[in-house]
């Protein structure tokens, strides 16, 4: 039986188990996927903690992403150019990362109808998240994408990206506002990352927390009269797309629906 998994450094949030089994069953696929809390020294020594639980696969979350870069043998382009990893592929005994993150954020622009295309945008975070989340703005077009860090000292223009900070933030009005940290997952559901001074500055308020399935944000967001949606497809489509790269197959469209027709009745 092959063992699939989700490294992190705390968990009680995750659906990724419920995710994955769900997959496997509508695949007909006798695998079994866990949840791993570890700490930063094992995340740093990936190849010795996958070998030691036998895992053929894992994925990766906060705060890891980036961690786990130098514990790999091989890093996909376009892994390397989001600068984060969060899909690892054992093929015996190598260890190869990818990004599958990108995807699922794309699926989930898609689906909500989020234009991007010539917007300004503003990305809340600078964890592994946000990276696949800008590099997915930028191949969309957006005109100009400002990156919010608590950091002043982080200030500056970066690869076609403003770096402000929140005190910055409250001179911004741009189309779309993307909260990528992990403000307002649960169990702390009461939170926003930002107040309703600042979100009456955008039109589109996107969340990729996906516990709960409507943050505080996202509340806000909806009594604003914006348009919001929350990160749960995002979460489906990077967990299908890690069982794509895992199992050297594609998923049909067929069982991708089945999947998350079942997973809706689950979550």
């Amino acid at each position: 039986m092959k063992k699939f998994g989700l490294i992190g450094e705390k968990l009680p949030h995750s659906f990724s188990k419920i995710l994955h089994n769900t997959a496997f069953d509508v695949l007909n696929l006798n695998y079994e996927y866990e949840l791993y809390e570890i700490d930063v020294d094992t995340a740093k020594n990936i190849k010795d903690f996958m070998k030691k639980n036998n895992l053929d696969g894992i994925n990766v979350t906060i705060p890891y992403k980036r961690t786990v870069m130098d514990g790999l043998d091989f890093i996909s382009e376009e892994a390397e150019k989001i600068g984060a990893v969060n899909t690892i592929k054992n093929v015996n005994g190598k260890l190869y990362g990818y990004n599958t993150d990108y995807y699922g954020f794309m699926y989930q622009l898609n689906v909500n109808n989020v234009e991007i295309n010539n917007s300004r945008v503003v990305i809340l975070g600078s964890g592994g998240a946000s990276k696949a989340v800008i590099s997915c703005v930028k191949d969309l077009g957006a005109k100009e994408v400002y990156l919010v860090s608590r950091n002043k000292s982080d200030k500056q223009s970066k690869n076609d990206v403003n770096l402000i900070d929140y005190e910055d933030l409250k001179e911004i009005k741009a189309q779309v506002i993307i909260n990528t940290t992990p403000v307002g997952m649960y169990p702390k559901v009461d939170f926003s990352p930002v107040n309703e001074d600042i979100i009456k500055n955008f039109d589109y308020v996107i969340d990729v927390v996906y516990n709960p399935l409507k943050t505080k944000f996202m509340e806000i967001g909806e009594n604003l009269d914006k348009k919001t949606c929350g990160g749960i497809e995002m979460l489906i489509m990077q967990g299908l797309k890690s069982e794509e790269i895992w199992n050297d197959f594609v998923i049909s469209k067929e069982d991708t629906n089945k999947i998350i027709s079942k997973l809706k009745k689950e979550i």
